[in-house]
């Protein structure tokens, strides 16, 4: 099973996926977070673990990675960046880092001034999805960067479900509706997870989205707010996060 978590910036998308892969992880799956972030350098604490070397690298780097790029467009055979099909066992131990059974990898990240933008990543991020092959006790989580862009480059192509996350406002209630849109004309499934939201805040967006789709309203809390705040690993156990696992487990939703 292959989920891509997306929503706006500053919404919850890694906090969500680092909860969810812990849950996930605590019910005996093979976890591998997969970082398509290129501007987020936090998602590794919020699991308690170091930051993985860029993927991007297995490949030479992205100047090497563009010039593949373009040769698989101009051929159109994509071996030319990823050859066959690969398992969750088959990445290399350089590009990871693990604790108990969740890996975490990060596609690639903007490092320097005036390096040039992330599209190398995204279309790196779209070929290992739709190369990545799960079994029944294999679960990939895909942080996204904030937005929209990743639907552009193409990379839920390769992902089973799409999970998005929304917190109480008006710029996420928006994105929600261009989101449900792309998932449709990308033929992917799509869920809500209402973030960081009061009685109100709750009543509001279920008002504005449909609510056959919304898998859980997750409430504010203080120790996952000071656990982000300060970038310490969340150890906190959320009971709508474990809903949305065993659902997820029972494949109520694919």
């Amino acid at each position: 099973m292959k989920v891509l978590v997306c929503g706006k910036g500053g919404s919850g998308k890694s906090t969500i996926t680092a909860l969810l892969a812990k849950s996930m992880a605590k019910r005996g799956y093979n976890v591998l977070v997969v970082d398509s972030d290129e501007s987020n350098f936090g998602l590794h604490r919020q699991l308690g673990i170091g930051m993985p070397e860029d993927f991007m690298n297995y490949l030479g780097g992205k100047k090497t990675l563009g010039e593949k790029l373009m040769q698989a467009y101009q051929s159109g055979d994509n071996t030319i960046i990823l050859e066959n099909k690969w398992k969750i066992s088959d990445i290399p131990e350089a590009y990871t880092v693990k604790k108990g059974n969740i890996q975490m990898m990060a596609i690639g990240k903007i490092h320097d001034f005036g390096e040039g933008c992330a599209c190398p990543m995204g279309a790196l991020a779209k070929n290992l999805l739709n190369n990545m092959e799960t079994t029944s006790e294999d679960i990939i989580l895909v942080d996204t960067e904030a937005g929209i862009e990743h639907f552009g480059r193409g990379v839920e192509e390769g992902c089973d479900l799409i999970l998005m996350i929304l917190d109480p406002s008006y710029e996420s209630i928006r994105l929600s509706e261009k989101i449900k849109e792309l998932s449709e004309k990308a033929g992917k499934t799509l869920y809500f997870i209402l973030n960081r939201a009061d009685k109100t805040g709750i009543q509001f967006m279920l008002e504005t989205v449909d609510k056959t789709q919304v898998l859980a309203s997750v409430p504010s809390d203080a120790d996952i707010f000071r656990a982000g705040l300060v970038g310490e690993e969340l150890s906190v156990e959320v009971p709508e996060i474990e809903s949305v696992a065993d659902s997820l487990v029972s494949g109520n939703y694919l």
